[in-house]
Order: C-alpha cells, then sequence, then structure tokens
C-alpha cells in the first residue's frame, strides 16, 4: 500500500494563507457589486439622497459577514 506524503507545515501554512485570501476577496467582491449597484440606481433613478446605495452597501456587508461566518464555520 502506498504512503500518503506528509505535509509540510510550509504547506499548511499557504493553504490557510490561500483559504483566507479567497474569504477576503470573496467579500470584498460582495460589497463592492452591491455599492456598484446601489450608485447605478441611485443614478438610474435620479435620486436626491443615496438611499439605494447606503441600503444595498449594508446589505452587502452583512451578506459578506454571513458568508465569513458560513465559510469559518463549515469545517
Amino acid at each position: 500500500m502506498p504512503r500518503q506524503p506528509e505535509s509540510s507545515p510550509g504547506s499548511d501554512r499557504l493553504r490557510a494563507f490561500a483559504k483566507y485570501s479567497g474569504i477576503a476577496f470573496q467579500m470584498l467582491a460582495i460589497i463592492g457589486l452591491s455599492t456598484w449597484l446601489g450608485l447605478w440606481l441611485d443614478r438610474h433613478y435620479q435620486t436626491k439622497t443615496p438611499w439605494f446605495t447606503i441600503g444595498l452597501m449594508l446589505l452587502g456587508v452583512f451578506a459578506a459577514l454571513y458568508q465569513v461566518i458560513r465559510s469559518l464555520t463549515k469545517e
């Protein structure tokens, strides 16, 4: 039976770095896209106050936090 190669501490750190940087990019994408959509909606409907931007940005932050919590507790 072939032996499984043992993981080195360097590869474990690299794997953790890739996982957490992926989570960070997901957060950035969720918040950025929701903010962009809010800005677009505010320009499209020509609102005087940026309610779409504020609302969708907050929704994006909460969605990103939910995604992070879900990713970290999945292990």
